[in-house]
């Protein structure tokens, strides 16, 4: 059975950092590509950040530059390092592990950035 788990949201204010941590277990982690979505009330999901299986990093316009990601296969784990905070930054941000034909989601934690 797979199991995907985020851990590390919060509330934190504007300028504030968090790091968000997911653990997979029930797949060859280091053979998938790992991602970070979000998503904000009445939105669609977006995707944040990619790291593919041999290391190579994607980000999004809207992170670039303050979020970083990282994975630690040794751990199955996968990990987002989010600096510099903006209230639009609020949302659930959901783990994702993927193949081609096949994809797996966790829970989500929520993130929510105020003052």
């Amino acid at each position: 059975q797979v199991q995907l788990g985020e851990s590390g949201g919060g509330l934190v204010q504007p300028g504030g950092s968090l790091r968000l941590s997911c653990t997979a277990s029930g797949i060859t982690f280091s053979t998938y590509t790992m991602r970070w979505y979000r998503q904000a009330p009445g939105k669609e999901r977006e995707v944040v950040a990619s790291i593919s299986a041999g290391g190579s990093k994607i980000y999004a316009d809207s992170v670039r530059g303050r979020f970083t990601i990282s994975r630690e296969n040794k751990e199955n784990a996968v990990y987002l390092r989010m600096n510099s905070l903006k209230p639009e930054d609020t949302a659930v941000y959901y783990c994702n592990a993927g193949r081609p034909g096949r994809a797996y989601w966790g829970q989500g934690t929520q993130v929510t950035v105020s003052s």
